[in-house]
């Protein structure tokens, strides 16, 4: 059981001090996994010792390896899993909803969620283009959709053909960049950024998210778009056919564009609202709830009023326009948050331009383009009484948490996905393990001798068979969207950095008060935690104890 663990957990504590900091050296044995006697931490419950004799350091090694493969087992019962809830809300900063007066929300993908039944459609249409309007060869119509390929968050470099997964501190993931639908090998990708895995930040996304040579792929819609360039790049690859990158890359985004200026993806939902739109009674159950309590809503969407207006028809009913104090459509964000100068202009039931200017925004009036400045000064809502949800942490998010001070929650639909495999044994077991094995390599790489250094080579090997098959559990090619080996990507620092809440859907809010407060857990930072989780003897854990991680939501 949990408690037994955590008791022992607690006796071992207790036994050894009741702190984990850096001790004087003592003649005390050491405890298991925390290497020989000496500067570190012990525990006289359980007396081993350093040999003398390099000869028997091997064994030794091996000893404290086994140890460490008992203790994490011990202290993993199978309650531990199933921790997380997917529905849950989770919390970058500190936020009360007590504060906020007012609702805004982006349209697709935040009001309605789409299937991926959806992501399809738009490759076979794009590629459809490709081959006939841009006269791309025939054979790339072999290749389909593969919804198993591309995750959310890569970067593209333009200029290799390179797709990849960066993390926070600009490295590219060994082993996540692909040309084409091919790995390329390590060695290669440090060459190609002169002999390192690197990328200066010159060269890095902007603050939209599009660099001078490297795009951030960051909507959802983004999916079918890199699967596409993939395949493209494939093709001519394996039939040995020249091509200039850079137009190859602009064509196949031209070709996804089409897709949404030709309104394609607008007639497939409209056609078929029961397949691809998801959770419609859900969001008319949030809207609902919150105007009840008194909240004011409003909308700010770059798609058109008529494909709006039938979806909302569909989730919400007809007088769906009533739950809002302002909507607004085509609103070109994010050139919406920065240009003052496009002014808004009122639409009629038939979606007729009105050229009278605009002093006040109306309730069930829609209102097309416009500006953030002009919407601030029409409705006065400011500052963090303001919260409005999308899933694009640039357009959505990026303008109005930094320059404007609202309060921002993303929408991430893959967390559902990501939490769900967190929560298997097979996953906390290799992640635990993993952990402790790297404590174990970071300590006794003290042994230099010939015996010892073959045996934390060994480790190490299995520490990257570790890291290989955690990462698999999200996505064969490229891992979670959340986190490199042991870093956080870059879409997770944007995401840190851009919104005070995140979750999987917008229907999350409805598993709380509308006054509930969020904290975000106190993440320890490296030298306040500075001990691996696998040495609990000293009772220094880098997580909360087990029985208080069951009441996290």
């Amino acid at each position: 059981m949990a408690g037994a663990g955590l008791r022992a957990a607690a006796r071992r504590w207790l036994l050894c001090g009741g702190h984990g900091g850096p001790r004087a050296a003592s003649t005390s044995p050491s405890c298991p996994g925390c290497g020989p006697p000496g500067p570190g931490a012990h525990c006289p419950s359980t007396p081993r010792s350093a040999p003398a004799d390099s000869a028997d350091l091997s064994a030794h090694l091996w000893a404290r390896y086994q140890d460490m493969r008992r203790l994490v087992h011990d202290l993993l019962p199978p309650e531990v899993c199933s921790l997380l809830n997917p529905a849950a809300i989770y919390a970058n900063n500190e936020i009360s909803l007590s504060d906020v007066e007012v609702y805004g929300f982006d349209y697709d993908y935040t009001l309605a969620q789409y299937a991926d039944a959806l992501h399809p459609e738009i490759f076979n249409a794009a590629r459809d283009i490709l081959i006939e309007h841009y006269k791309y060869p025939e054979g790339i119509r072999k290749y389909d959709y593969d919804p198993s390929f591309a995750i959310r968050g890569l970067h593209y470099d333009i200029q290799k053909s390179l797709l990849m997964k960066i993390d926070a501190f600009h490295y590219v993931q060994l082993g996540t960049a692909y040309r084409g639908l091919q790995p390329v090998p390590d060695d290669e990708v440090i060459d190609l950024y002169g002999g390192t895995q690197h990328i200066p930040l010159y060269q890095m996304s902007g603050f939209y998210g599009k660099g001078p040579s490297i795009k951030q792929f960051m909507d959802i819609f983004s999916l079918p778009e890199m699967a596409l360039l993939s395949c493209v790049v494939d093709y001519f690859l394996g039939h040995g056919l020249e091509f200039d990158q850079v137009h190859l890359y602009k064509d196949v985004t031209d070709a996804i564009r089409d897709v949404h200026v030709k309104g394609l993806m607008y007639q497939w939902i409209e056609q078929d609202m029961e397949k691809y739109i998801l959770r419609g009674e859900e969001t008319f159950a949030v809207l609902s709830r919150l105007v009840s309590h008194g909240k004011q809503l409003f909308l700010i969407t770059n798609s058109p009023f008529s494909f709006v207006d039938k979806g909302m028809r569909h989730m919400v009913g007809p007088d769906w326009r009533q739950l809002f104090d302002v909507v607004i459509v085509q609103a070109d964000k994010p050139n919406f948050f920065t240009d003052r100068r496009k002014p808004f202009r009122k639409l009629d039931e038939e979606g007729s331009l009105h050229w009278d200017r605009i002093s006040r925004l109306e309730k069930g009036k829609i209102y097309r383009q416009g500006n953030l400045f002009d919407f601030l000064r029409l409705t006065e809502w400011r500052g963090p009484r303001v919260l409005y949800f999308g899933d694009h942490l640039y357009s959505d998010l990026a303008d109005l948490m930094l320059r404007h001070g609202w309060r921002t929650g993303a929408i991430i639909p893959e967390l559902e996905r990501e939490i769900r495999i967190i929560n298997t044994e097979q996953y906390m077991h290799s992640l635990t393990w993993q952990q402790a094995l790297t404590g174990l390599l970071e300590r006794m790489q003290t042994y230099q001798d010939a015996e010892s250094r073959q045996v934390l080579a060994t480790w190490m090997k299995e520490r990257q068979e570790l890291r290989c098959i955690t990462k698999a559990l999200f996505n064969a090619q490229f891992g979670s969207i959340f986190r490199t080996f042991h870093n956080p990507t870059y879409f997770s620092r944007r995401l840190v950095r851009f919104s005070d809440l995140y979750m999987a859907s917008l229907s999350c809010l409805l598993n709380y008060r509308v006054d509930f407060t969020f904290y975000p857990r106190r993440t320890p930072l490296q030298h306040e935690a500075p001990l691996w989780m696998d040495q609990l003897c000293t009772g220094c854990m880098k997580t909360p104890f087990l029985g208080d991680m069951a009441h996290i939501r």
